[in-house]
């Protein structure tokens, strides 16, 4: 292997820092619902999930009817904090600068929600147009499930198993490697937790930085080194 044909981004939590503020917001909605849980348990839990999905698995677990007006309500909640609060991940735009392979993000953040916290931080200009909503694909396509990623794999006409992905969340992962992708884990945004890097590892990431300084350099060594997916 000479090297990668791609490099795919996750955002949230990524390239942006807003998978605590997401966990803040949806914490106290479902603390007010009546499931109580604190802002960590939501990072370690839920990160990389949809709020649909989010609100489907509580309702599996413990027998409290969610009124669909949550969605609704946690979308305009979020829209305004993250307009307000949203910070760009340390290190991005230098990791941005030293990689020369062609990249692109797949997220599960609807397009109008990507191209607002693109906008925000100054990285749309480093992505367009290649910048891609697993909501787009249908409301059951989104990660864990690989379609966005193989979707994005269709697009540049790469083969799979020469693309890497950045992910924070082990759903993320999940769906990359479901889609025989390599993975890189990340834990440098707000929502870590102790465990974090161990569950990225089990989830099935070759490795895991918590700089993102620090990823030209991993990049360069993964691509040395053809191990099997």
């Amino acid at each position: 292997m000479s090297g990668f044909d791609l490099i795919i981004f996750d955002c949230d939590g990524v390239l942006v820092d807003s998978e605590i503020i997401a966990a803040q917001v949806e914490s106290r909605l479902l603390t007010e619902a009546g499931y109580p849980i604190s802002v960590e348990e939501m990072g370690e839990r839920f990160a990389g999930m949809t709020w649909r999905n989010i609100l489907l698995q509580v309702e599996k677990e413990v027998d409290i009817p969610l009124s669909a007006s949550l969605i609704d309500k946690s979308e305009k909640l979020l829209d305004a904090r993250l307009a307000r609060d949203l910070k760009i991940i340390e290190g991005v735009k230098f990791a941005l600068s030293r990689l020369t392979t062609q990249r692109c993000i797949c997220s599960n953040s609807s397009t109008h929600r990507l191209d607002m916290m693109l906008e925000k931080v100054g990285l749309k200009p480093y992505f367009a147009p290649h910048i891609f909503s697993a909501k787009d694909l249908g409301a059951d396509r989104v990660k864990p499930k690989p379609d966005i990623f193989l979707h994005a794999a269709k697009q540049f006409d790469v083969s799979p198993s020469n693309v890497l992905v950045i992910e924070d969340s082990v759903h993320g992962i999940h769906g990359a490697r479901a889609a025989g992708m390599r993975v890189v884990g990340f834990t440098g945004a707000s929502h870590t937790y102790p465990s974090h890097a161990d569950r990225l590892t089990d989830a099935g990431a070759e490795t895991v930085i918590s700089r993102m300084t620090d990823l030209p350099a991993v990049t360069a060594a993964l691509s040395e080194w053809a191990g099997a997916v």
